[in-house]
């Protein structure tokens, strides 16, 4: 067994699209980023691919290669899950929490839990997504951004 942790934050910019846990939140502004910036799959990612020592998502799919500009980053999370089992584990759990002030995420949840189940292959049963406040403290506060933290579960196969 090995347990992995994941850290990421994009910046909100008014009038993009909003994506987080692989789905389309409604929100008068949205994550900047050279993706699609889903905050919660990155830090997914980054925990998923740390707990394999498998360095992180910027190693694997780096800024700088235009082939990501834009991209679902529910392909990024599938490649990682091919990752993972190319490596011989496979992922037990995720647990993690969003740090925003609005729009508030709780009518969210399930339908994100209910996509990350599809992409990553374990049941929705093993996913646990929480969210907080910054209680209006710091650029999550000022809503000038939004961050995510995620710890993941794997195991030997």
């Amino acid at each position: 067994m090995r347990v992995g942790f994941g850290f990421d934050v994009h910046q909100l910019t008014e009038g993009k699209e909003f994506f987080i846990g692989g789905i389309r939140i409604d929100s008068p502004f949205g994550a900047t980023g050279h993706s699609d910036a889903d905050v919660l799959i990155h830090a997914i990612c980054d925990a998923i691919l740390g707990a394999a020592a498998l360095g992180d998502i910027g190693t694997h799919f780096p800024d700088t290669d235009m082939k990501y500009k834009n991209i679902d980053s529910k392909l990024l999370l599938k490649e990682v899950m091919n990752l993972l089992t190319k490596n011989n584990y496979r992922l037990i759990n995720i647990d993690s929490t969003l740090s925003l002030e609005a729009p508030k995420i709780k009518p969210y949840i399930e339908q994100m839990r209910s996509k990350l189940s599809e992409v990553t292959g374990i049941g929705a049963d093993c996913i646990s997504i929480k969210a907080t406040t910054s209680e209006k403290l710091g650029f999550v506060g000022r809503q000038e951004g939004v961050c995510a933290y995620a710890v993941v579960m794997i195991e030997s196969i």
